[in-house]
């Protein structure tokens, strides 16, 4: 009599899936799975992002104007015409592009180093530093239409709190805050600071509690003080940090459009008038559509060239 040997579980439970059991198959994903997860987010994008940008890009090519019958198609002339010596409009826009620039050169610089440093305080150990970092990021939850008018108020050159508290310290001339250079750029900077210099604090306090610690500690045996902590160990492992928060400071400062349309309206005589409250103007004041969905994606063009110089050179530093 032959002697049967025993099968394991384990191998009868393979041997009946590799024998085609439908009740022990493997379950496959099926091919259109993933598209199926992203079908919602790609609805979202066509229909909010891309759908309306060749739709803005269709009205730069044509005289898009409501008080017109008719909108012809004029083809690259409205991107022509931004280049066009003497046109109207081409001057307006370069002097908006202008007042856009001197924003940017202002407050970048303020809203990389400020943040830093504040980051670096708030991640010591201290009492309360959780009450602090809500305390400096609690002016980014507010609304631009609230940081307007509440700047508005402080800033009144006759009856603002600044001006009162500055006279009573003995200063007699009150300071035109709000109408006069070199005060509305001062103004527009220090608002701009003052509200979102909370978030890129909390983007470098991540990046620095991502830091490991052992780096400071071999440092230290090496007889680093803190600023060689600072200059060999904090600023290198925060470079892919740096690099987002300089490329979205950028780009926020440029599109900035809220402050000075409710501090200053663009004064005085337009010198604080931003691209992107003269495309507003034009496009949706005036009714020029076409003109300023050109604007628009030229604005677009040379902030995609910024970012790319600016992330090539941060990379190429880095190596």
């Amino acid at each position: 009599m032959t002697a049967t040997t025993p099968v394991p579980a384990p191998v009868r439970a393979v041997a009946s899936v590799r024998a085609g059991d439908p009740g022990r198959a493997p379950h496959r994903p099926r091919a259109w799975t993933p598209y199926a997860f992203l079908a919602p987010f790609l609805l979202i994008f066509v229909t909010f992002v891309l759908a309306p940008a060749l739709y803005g890009f269709w009205m730069s090519l044509h005289n898009w104007d409501f008080f017109l019958p008719e909108q012809p198609f004029v083809g690259l002339q409205n991107y022509v015409e931004l280049f066009t010596p003497g046109a109207l409009v081409a001057q307006q826009f370069w002097e908006s592009m202008r007042a856009t620039g001197i924003f940017v050169v202002l407050s970048v610089p303020l809203l990389m180093v400020i943040p830093l440093g504040l980051a670096l305080l708030l991640n010591r150990r201290f009492r309360g530093r959780t009450f602090f970092r809500a305390v400096f990021f609690a002016p980014y939850v507010l609304g631009v239409s609230v940081i307007g008018l509440l700047w508005q108020y402080l800033l009144n050159a006759n009856t603002g709190l600044v001006n009162g508290y500055l006279t009573q310290l003995g200063l007699d001339e009150k300071i035109p805050w709000l109408t006069a250079l070199p005060w509305v750029w001062v103004s527009l900077v220090g608002v701009t600071v003052w509200w979102t210099m909370g978030f890129n604090s909390v983007v470098y306090l991540a990046g620095l509690q991502g830091v490991d610690e052992n780096l400071y500690d071999a440092a230290k045996v090496d007889g680093a003080g803190p600023w060689r902590e600072f200059v060999h160990v904090t600023l290198p492992e925060l470079r892919p940090v740096i690099l987002f928060v300089l490329t979205m400071t950028i780009l926020a400062s440029a599109n900035m459009f809220g402050q000075s349309y409710l501090l200053t309206s663009g004064n005085p005589s337009n010198e604080t008038r931003t691209a992107i409250m003269y495309i507003a103007q034009v496009g949706l004041e005036q009714f020029r559509m076409g003109k300023g969905a050109a604007m628009s994606y030229l604005l677009a063009l040379l902030l995609i060239l910024v970012s790319a110089l600016n992330f090539v050179f941060l990379r190429q530093k880095e190596r």
